[in-house]
């Protein structure tokens, strides 16, 4: 029982976060037009 009822709290946290992140608005930061390119270390 113990176990749901944490489960609910956390839950009901983490719809709370999001929802307040959402009325606050999410930074204006722009994605850059590039993609990460990532490098592979050659193998020896």
């Amino acid at each position: 029982m113990r176990a749901l009822i944490a489960a609910a709290i956390g839950l009901a946290a983490a719809l709370a976060l999001v929802l307040a992140i959402t009325a606050i608005g999410m930074p204006s930061g722009e994605t850059s037009p590039k993609p990460l390119l990532t490098t592979v270390p050659a193998h020896p």
